[in-house]
């Protein structure tokens, strides 16, 4: 029951970070300037499932004989390589000489669908956490009948 629950609890970490990052990249859909220098460019989270470091026997067997799942966890999070999209606004601060400025590479659209995916799959996780809690209390009454 346990491992169940920290499952979900690491699934729920991870899209909570998503949606944070997810936030980031709307707020700064028209962030021209960065401390970098260029525009914003849009950042995302890498996901992996979490492994324990074991040989490749134990892997094997825990294959075999039960679940063996522990969760995911987030490994970095990198900036996107899409170039950025370039209007024509020759009075804004940033134009170059033609009157052209570089903006980030952030699609509204896409952070909208990624922050339902995000959302989606955090519910999912607390409604598998919740089901193993309550089975969890479920199997402590058990024990008092």
């Amino acid at each position: 029951m346990i491992k169940s629950m920290q499952i979900s609890a690491s699934g729920m970490t991870v899209q909570r970070l998503r949606m944070d990052i997810i936030a980031q990249n709307i707020a700064n859909m028209n962030t021209t300037r960065t401390a970098n220098g260029g525009p914003y460019r849009r950042r995302l989270v890498t996901v992996q499932e979490n492994i324990e470091s074991k040989p490749f026997t134990q892997f094997l067997s825990d294959s075999i004989n039960a679940f063996s799942g522990q969760g995911i966890k987030a490994t970095r999070i990198v900036e996107d390589p899409t170039p950025f999209k370039t209007i024509y606004d020759p009075g804004h601060p940033d134009a170059d000489e033609r009157g052209y400025v570089q903006m980030p590479n952030v699609d509204n659209l896409k952070e909208m669908v990624d922050m339902i995916s995000a959302t989606r799959s955090f519910e999912a996780n607390v409604t598998a956490f919740n089901a193993a809690k309550s089975m969890a209390i479920k199997g402590l009454e058990i024990g008092k009948r």
